[in-house]
């Protein structure tokens, strides 16, 4: 019979590993946080977490980054469907006045969803396409930093411009299927070219348009649904469905923390914009975006 080998490991190194594994607990939770604030506010959440990633890089493969990076998106996307139930789910129940239920159809709703499709049409065809592509021509700093100004310069011209005119539509009910469709054009910016914010290049689309501050928000948390829906289940089919134990558990934590951070950030956006422009929105970019470029030009 074989003898049983003896393992020594070092004094401490138990210790290390555990510290080791809370520590990209606590990156996966961080960016999380990150991904839950700006995926909502039109800073771009793409641009933070590749910005976020040059200098908080979580222990994986690349492959598992890139597709950690979209998928936890998911969990800001269940906090727009929490919230927002009652505006985008169709079937209704209506109680009789004799104890008696039944489920109608909200046509409103069923309209708005034939909408959301029409503005989702231009970024799936060009994403579907060349996402790989524009990933890696335009994943770095230097993309990320000129959208953010370019972006930022475009959202305070915008606002500048609309002062004090009244908004043309001020519903969802009241946007057309051309005016949708012309948001969608916008959105396909963001698909291209990451720091530009896919809730950044509707809303200032929609405000372009005539499309009241309040409505082109609600519209972009709509549209994310489908969007981050079909990009997420393409990040994981083409990274497989096989998961490290410590692979899932930071998966789960960005997503979770993504998902607890989306719903404070949600309701802090919906009651700003009631009150207040986008400018500041413009001006974070911009100074946000010098400062990249000011950071990495003297870090070489």
């Amino acid at each position: 019979m074989r003898a049983r080998e003896t393992v020594f490991e070092p004094p401490g190194a138990g210790g290390r590993a555990i510290m080791v594994q809370y520590m990209e607990w606590l990156k996966a939770f961080l960016f999380g946080i990150v991904e839950g604030i700006t995926e909502w506010l039109p800073i771009s959440s793409t641009g933070h977490m590749i910005l976020l990633n040059e200098f908080v890089k979580l222990d994986v493969s690349d492959a598992f980054y890139k597709m950690f990076e979209v998928v936890i998106q998911l969990g800001a996307i269940l906090a727009v469907v929490v919230l927002f139930w009652n505006q985008i789910w169709p079937l209704k129940r209506n109680h009789g006045r004799h104890g008696g239920a039944s489920i109608t159809i909200d046509r409103d709703i069923i309209r708005l969803w034939c909408k959301i499709v029409v503005a989702c049409i231009p970024a799936a065809v060009v994403g579907l396409k060349w996402n790989d592509l524009f990933e890696e021509l335009f994943y770095n700093y230097q993309s990320v930093a000129v959208a953010l100004i370019v972006f930022g310069v475009a959202f305070i011209a915008v606002e500048t411009a609309h002062k004090d005119k009244p908004a043309k539509i001020n519903s969802l009910n009241e946007l057309t299927y051309p005016t949708v469709l012309m948001i969608g054009m916008f959105q396909l910016i963001a698909a291209i070219f990451p720091g530009t914010s896919r809730s950044g290049s509707t809303i200032v689309g929609a405000l372009l348009l005539g499309v009241s501050r309040t409505v082109a928000a609600e519209f972009t948390f709509f549209l994310a649904i489908p969007v981050m829906f079909g990009a997420s289940l393409l990040k994981l089919v083409k990274f497989g469905l096989v998961f490290t134990q410590t692979e899932m558990i930071i998966l789960a934590i960005g997503m979770v923390t993504a998902f607890v951070s989306s719903m404070l950030i949600i309701r802090l956006l919906m009651a700003f914009v009631k009150k207040h422009d986008f400018k500041v929105f413009g001006w974070y970019r911009i100074i946000l975006g010098i400062a990249v470029l000011a950071y990495f030009m003297l870090a070489r």
